[in-house]
């Protein structure tokens, strides 16, 4: 949508209010342009230029069923063709001054901005989020490439004098380079924030890019490739392929020509098919961001009722669909009971249906392989534990597809049941009884990942045990707007410990950018 005179909306995850008017507004607006752009044929962009797709595949909505279009089903030879466009274009934007490339990637992310509300409603349609979390996303992808460029501007463009030992004639650089062509791999539960996110730093770090988006979220990324180019990027600096990952995801993962790769998606995928193969004749760097299994620990002197809260905005969320969503809960025995009776009647209070609709807080789950994973979880969980609420798939006029669920509340079960400790992805939360924090800490450190974690508790003794104990990248306390969800570029890095990412460095913080250069020390003799 066009820009206007008034102030644009600030929105992020942590202040999203559903009684804004204006918003609201807008964003139907925005769904009546996003509407009016369903149905269509979408190619390959490469070089500066949209190419008819060879084949096409059919992406429907979550919600509805609704032909979203058809989209380009990559072959291998479509990477290749972006790839050689990316090496070409590579030399040229990296010898770009920086103040340069800050001014184009600035201006992508307030076309971002100024499109906010036609994004998030495509989004909506596209994925099944309501539309505060669409919004929300859309305007965090902008936030990611501000920041960015700011990291740049603020460190002179990664472009330092050295000492030296005295003699005057010496003079040393450090500078950081870019490496050259980068292949973006992205999800689909956050499809504008992991593909212009990344994308953006390695861009604004000048490399060339090569992006596939999810095949859940194409639509997202033909947009963001038109933005790109709106921009004003240098033709073949910045290419989308999308389409299976067992054809252009493996290309950009086998392709010599491919100088860095990040992907985001699960740990199965992440470690044991990409970090552990991508650098062949020798390393390259290799960004892997993974998933979760994320705990929130409840104190006995917690605030119940915020506690619960943020529970459930992080349990259910997006049905769950986050690598930072909250899947499990250890509360001291002594305010077990009444913390699920709070957390039960604010799961009752969800309103479930068509995300499009402000009314609706939770819409669909995003394909059939997650409504199977739900029904697999629930019958795991209804034969070695007790579902407190939830366990069922909805059906009715409400419910125009088969892939609306209820959010789910388990308790009861064993400490080595695998829904303690596999990532479902899909709205489930298993609540524990612990007898002490040291327990809780103990439970919450027991798995592979290490993403987020989120602690309630009114003692500041106790908030310090936790924070020197809990193993996660990100972590909020007494949170209500989110137990373990809701980083903001900028605010919160966001990034995980062990298997939840490769590098411990964080998006949207102060050290992520420099993941896409390399060093180059300069010594000039006079």
């Amino acid at each position: 949508m066009a820009a206007t005179s008034e102030p644009r909306l600030k929105i992020t995850y942590a202040t999203l209010r559903n009684d804004n008017e204006q918003l609201h507004a807008s964003y139907d607006a925005g769904l009546a342009t996003a509407r009016g752009e369903l149905g269509g044929t979408h190619g390959v962009y490469i070089s500066g230029e949209w190419r008819p797709a060879r084949e096409t595949f059919e992406k429907r909505s979550p919600i509805d069923g609704a032909l979203v279009g058809h989209f380009a089903s990559g072959t291998r030879a479509d990477v290749r063709e972006a790839i050689a466009a990316a090496h070409a274009a590579a030399p040229g934007w990296a010898r770009t001054p920086w103040l340069e490339r800050i001014a184009i990637m600035r201006r992508m992310a307030d076309l971002i901005s100024e499109r906010q509300m036609e994004l998030a409603a495509l989004m909506a349609i596209e994925v099944g989020k309501n539309r505060l979390e669409a919004l929300g996303d859309v305007e965090e992808t902008a936030d990611l490439i501000r920041y960015y460029c700011d990291q740049i501007e603020v460190n002179d463009g990664f472009d330092r004098p050295m000492g030296n030992l005295g003699d005057s004639t010496v003079h040393t650089r450090s500078v950081l380079k870019p490496h050259g062509v980068w292949a973006v791999i992205s999800p689909f539960n956050f499809p504008m924030a992991l593909s212009g996110g990344p994308a953006g730093g390695a861009l604004a770090a000048g490399n060339a890019v090569v992006y596939k988006p999810s095949s859940d979220a194409p639509m997202c990324g033909v947009k963001l490739a038109e933005i790109a180019d709106l921009a004003g990027l240098p033709r073949g600096v910045f290419n989308m392929v999308s389409g299976p990952g067992g054809v252009v995801g493996a290309e950009l993962q086998e392709n010599d020509a491919v100088d860095g790769l990040l992907f985001t998606g699960s740990f199965e995928i992440g470690f044991d098919s990409i970090f552990k193969t991508f650098s062949k004749r020798f390393p390259k760097p290799v960004i892997v961001e993974m998933g979760g299994k994320n705990p929130a620990i409840v104190s006995a002197h917690a605030d119940l009722e915020e506690a619960a809260e943020g529970v459930v905005r992080s349990a259910f969320g997006y049905g769950g669909q986050k690598c930072s969503a909250c899947s499990r809960v250890y509360v001291q025995a002594e305010v077990y009971e009444e913390f699920l009776d709070q957390l039960v009647a604010k799961t009752k209070a969800i309103t479930i249906g068509d995300p499009t609709d402000r009314r609706n807080w939770l819409g669909p789950l995003v394909n059939a392989e997650a409504l199977a994973k739900y029904e697999v979880a629930v019958a795991d969980a209804r034969r070695d534990g007790r579902i407190l609420y939830g366990g069922k798939w909805l059906s009715g006029a409400a419910y125009p597809s088969t892939l609306y669920v209820a959010p789910t509340i388990v308790v009861d079960l064993p400490p080595e049941h695998r829904i303690w400790h596999d990532e479902l992805f899909v709205p489930l939360v298993a609540v524990g009884k612990v007898q002490s924090l040291d327990e809780a800490f103990e439970r919450a450190n027991e798995t592979i990942y290490g993403l987020t974690a989120g602690f309630f508790s009114e003692d500041r003794e106790e908030v310090a045990r936790f924070e020197e104990a809990i193993e996660a990248g990100v972590i909020y306390i007494n949170r209500r707007a989110g137990a373990t969800t809701g980083a903001w570029p900028g605010i919160q890095p966001f990034g995980g410990w062990k298997g939840s990412g490769t590098t411990g460095k964080a998006s949207g913080g102060l050290y992520y950018v420099q993941q896409f250069m390399r060093e180059q020390s300069q010594t000039l003799v006079d």
